[in-house]
């Protein structure tokens, strides 16, 4: 069997399925799905996020320059569902959801109590490109959740069930492959006892 050529378009899959919460200046929250989210740099850390001007949490973020990104698990994904097919103008997500504010430490913008992590982020640039326009932001702080804190002090985040989204549909995360670096990772191999 060969390949078809389709027309160009985003066929990058699978995404994080992030919700993001936002506030106005005037102190109205919601909560957005993108399906455009991710990481831009390591050092400062910094995210994007893309979104429709038409969107109602738009104007929200170009007004305050803040929101947070708020990963979701295998309890989260209806709500994130219902959070990208509904919209802020019709309905208080928060409530409908039964999805819990939690003040933040950096941004005005609450974080989601219910979401394995949180990140809090200041935009730093809009770049209006089309479609969309991307929000590159700086990352403020991070918080987890403690339920997912090892003994030995480390963050298992992998163990937090969470989803993404390909294509139209969700999937939680499945099957561990391998780790980073595991191509080249040399075997380890028993010492051979001495000969007495």
């Amino acid at each position: 069997m060969g390949k078809q050529t389709w027309k160009p378009g985003n066929m990058l899959y699978p995404l994080p399925a992030v919700m993001v919460s936002v506030s106005d200046r005037e102190g109205n929250d919601n909560i957005i799905t993108v399906a455009w989210a991710g990481t831009v740099c390591t050092n400062p850390p910094m995210v994007s996020i893309s979104v429709r001007p038409e969107r109602y949490s738009y104007h929200m973020i170009k007004e305050t320059g803040e929101f947070v990104i708020n990963l979701t698990n295998k309890k989260l994904a209806f709500a994130t569902d219902y959070c990208g097919v509904k919209s802020g103008r019709e309905v208080d997500k928060f409530k409908e959801m039964h999805l819990t504010k939690e003040q933040a430490e950096k941004v005005k913008v609450p974080l989601i109590k219910e979401s394995p992590v949180n990140i809090e982020c200041q935009v730093r640039e809009c770049k209006e490109l089309g479609s969309h326009h991307m929000f590159l932001a700086d990352v403020l702080a991070v918080h987890v959740d403690e339920a997912y804190m090892k003994e030995n002090g480390k963050f298992d985040l992998n163990a937090a069930d969470l989803i993404t989204y390909s294509h139209g549909e969700y999937f939680l995360l499945g099957e561990k492959l391998g780790k980073f670096g595991y191509s080249i990772e040399k075997k380890k191999t028993g010492k051979k006892k001495r000969k007495k």
